[in-house]
């Protein structure tokens, strides 16, 4: 008898609850600017902090204020901050739109302990690896962010270029030969 007291009172409590929160929802809901939603969803959202914010929407808050570049997310790259000028109406120079220096996160395995600091910490899991166990990184889904270089306590986390292989390899920008010549 006492059982189905106990759970007729704790449904009865939840449902009540429920719909107290359900009430409130409504009431306190915070609206918010719909442009900051839209910008937010074309960031990658890997709330990694290169951008110089703890994560993608005061990023996002920032540049629809006016306080930040269309460039300020460095893992979206050039293509990224083309889509956010197009949103916003804004002229990017070329110059901020250079290619960034493609490096990742690599893992000298003489020096790794398996402390599993470097993997807790990286915001793409891109460092996989078991605890007392020698750690590898994913290069495809490496931002090179540095979380892990400063998290590793052996040091033996490091940026490099990645190894080129027939996937990755791409042509080669021209460059001029000589001093002195003016591109047109």
């Amino acid at each position: 008898m006492y059982i189905v007291l106990a759970i007729f009172s704790l449904t009865a409590l939840g449902l009540t609850l429920g719909l107290v929160l359900a009430a409130a929802a409504r009431v306190l809901k915070v609206e918010s600017d719909p442009l900051v939603d839209e910008l937010e969803v074309m960031l990658p959202g890997f709330q990694c902090g290169q951008c110089g914010h703890p994560g993608c929407r005061p990023a996002v808050e920032a540049l629809a204020a006016g306080r930040a570049t269309v460039t300020l997310c460095p893992p979206g790259g050039p293509a990224l901050a083309q889509r956010l000028a197009d949103k916003l109406g804004v002229v990017v120079d070329g110059d901020s739109l250079a290619d960034p220096d493609d490096r990742v996160a690599w893992v000298r395995e003489e020096n790794c302990i398996g402390c599993t600091r470097c993997f807790k910490v990286c915001p793409t899991d891109a460092i996989v690896g078991a605890p007392k166990q020698i750690h590898t990184v994913l290069a495809e889904a490496c931002i090179a962010c540095g979380k892990c270089l400063e998290a590793c306590p052996t040091e033996c986390l490091q940026l490099q270029r990645p190894k080129t292989t027939l996937h990755t390899w791409r042509w080669p920008k021209p460059r001029l030969h000589w001093e002195g010549a003016r591109a047109c």
